[in-house]
This record gives C-alpha cells, structure tokens and sequence, in this order.
C-alpha cells in the first residue's frame, strides 16, 4: 500500500513541476501526450508493484517467430 502511494506522491509531484510550464506556453499536444505517458508509466508501475503479469514485447516476439524455428529446426534434422 505504502508502495503504491509513492509511486502516486512521485507521479503527482512530477506533474506539479512538468505542467505549468507547458500550461504557460500553450502546448497542448505536449500536455496530453505527457499526462497520458505519465499516467501510463504510474499504472505499469503499480501493476508491477501488485505483481500482476505483464507481458514483455519479448514474450510477443517469441510467439511470432516459434513457429517459424520449429519449421527450421524440423528441416534441419
């Protein structure tokens, strides 16, 4: 629990120096593209933190290419 509050503080205080300076200059785009990137990261992190299985693009990779070296290795045999 004391994890999970830290990663939000750290989050909040990241938005509270990062924001206004983009709120100034008017850069909307940026603005979203932080928040999301942000709120993103704290939620990977809290998933982390709760031990819920995250798939890695490793794992994505392998699943495509497994096939594929089956086939190459059944040939070389």
């Amino acid at each position: 629990m004391w994890v999970i509050t830290g990663i939000l503080a750290a989050g909040i205080v990241i938005a509270v120096f990062e924001v206004p300076p983009l709120l100034k200059r008017k850069l909307k785009k940026e603005l979203f593209v932080f928040l999301f990137l942000l709120v993103f990261g704290m939620g990977l992190s809290i998933a982390q933190v709760m031990h819920v299985n995250i798939p890695n693009p490793l794992d994505w990779i392998k699943v495509v290419y497994k096939p594929l070296s089956d086939v190459i290795y059944g040939m070389l045999q």
